[in-house]
């Protein structure tokens, strides 16, 4: 038995897709037609070019510095390609579908979600970037996360490093994808979601309430302890998770879309690995 091309009994390396990852991808991907006359150099492989694209989200590597004897392409081929699977929203499309064979197996609980954010330096500049109240002032970036009761990713947004938390409390709400996986219409929205005290806001705990779900945010000047932290832990857990991937500590993108590209496929991975742990 094969495995990404690689006996059975060989453990993948992390940046490595295997058939099953593989097989979700492929159909996702668009399709490129050869010309027949001036053909030109021929395409690189896409699970060349993704597993090129993994390894410079595991390790953190610049793209000119992607190792050739990987058989991955250049670090430019595998940017552009990067780009071009992100603008035809292929991330997004994966992480629902892996969001919904998680619900189809059971394994998406809509009875809470916690949102949280965390803040990393963005050395390079560029949109979605600002000076950082946490890091006295030095340009960085925020990621917003979303997570259900087990602490799988629903929805990330991107935004620089002076946005207060609870401006995109609702935006991230929006954000939860329709998913699917059960009879019965696409579930969307949790039944309650719990923030930190940076959220406490009465006009956005309203807005939660007329989207149909219950607010519990803790308040401001009130003792520590709030009990939301037996339940919030989740999105902590998560978002070490996501920080794994050594390109999402930093952002070393002056392109807000490739950084968001790297966001994404991160979520999607997350998903996949708990999919995977289920079996």
């Amino acid at each position: 038995m094969t495995v990404g091309g690689v006996s059975g009994l060989a453990r993948l390396k992390p940046w490595e897709v295997g058939d099953e990852l593989w097989a979700i991808i492929e159909p996702l991907l668009p399709k490129h037609q050869r010309r027949t006359r001036w053909p030109g150099r021929k395409r690189l492989d896409d699970r060349l070019a993704l597993q090129g694209v993994l390894f410079v989200l595991h390790t953190g590597i610049s793209w000119e510095h992607l190792p050739q004897e990987l058989g991955y392409g250049s670090g430019m081929t595998c940017w552009r390609r990067l780009n071009e699977w992100h603008k035809a929203g292929v991330w997004q499309r994966l992480h629902e579908v892996l969001l919904a064979r998680l619900r189809a197996a059971g394994a998406i609980d809509f009875s809470r979600a916690s949102v949280d954010s965390s803040h990393v330096r963005a050395l390079k500049g560029g949109p979605q970037t600002g000076p950082s109240p946490v890091d006295r002032g030095r340009s960085g970036s925020k990621h917003h996360l979303i997570v259900d009761a087990g602490g799988i990713p629903l929805a990330v947004i991107l935004t620089g490093g002076n946005r207060n938390d609870v401006t995109q409390l609702i935006p991230l709400l929006q954000a939860v994808p329709p998913v699917r996986g059960k009879r019965g219409r696409p579930r969307k929205r949790p039944e309650v979601v719990l923030a930190d005290r940076g959220y406490d806001h009465d006009k956005y705990r309203k807005q939660v309430r007329a989207l149909g779900i219950r607010p519990l945010i803790a308040r401001r000047g009130t003792e520590n302890g709030s009990g939301l932290g037996k339940h919030r832990w989740v999105v902590e857990r998560t978002f070490a998770l996501l920080h794994h991937f050594r390109r999402l500590r930093i952002r070393w993108e002056v392109r807000d879309d490739i950084h968001e590209a790297f966001l994404s496929l991160g979520c999607a991975l997350i998903c996949w690995r708990r999919l995977s742990s289920l079996r």
